[in-house]
């Protein structure tokens, strides 16, 4: 499985998308700031959004295509499914 997916600051603050194979390991580094750079300056920790794929190229494609997407585009994404911005992470965790 491979994960395309959304971290944010806040609602409707920073946003950072990513990759990954491993969507718990990766939030749980970006939650406590064990990657350096953007993330960790930021203080961008909350898991908001998130779409799982069986192949790598479809994940990064898609990926390369919400990169394009303007910011209120990543919103209205955001808030179609988690209109209140709640943090996903305790939710994959379990």
């Amino acid at each position: 499985m491979f994960y395309v997916y959304l971290l944010a600051s806040r609602r409707e603050g920073t946003l950072y998308l990513g990759v990954t194979r491993d969507i718990v390991r990766r939030t749980y580094q970006h939650r406590e700031k064990l990657l350096p750079g953007f993330t960790s300056t930021y203080d961008v920790r909350r898991l908001v959004w998130f779409e799982i794929y069986d192949d790598p190229t479809n994940a990064i494609e898609r990926e390369k295509q919400l990169k394009k997407w303007r910011r209120a585009w990543k919103i209205e994404l955001i808030e179609k499914e988690n209109p209140d911005w709640k943090d996903l992470y305790p939710e994959i965790i379990r």
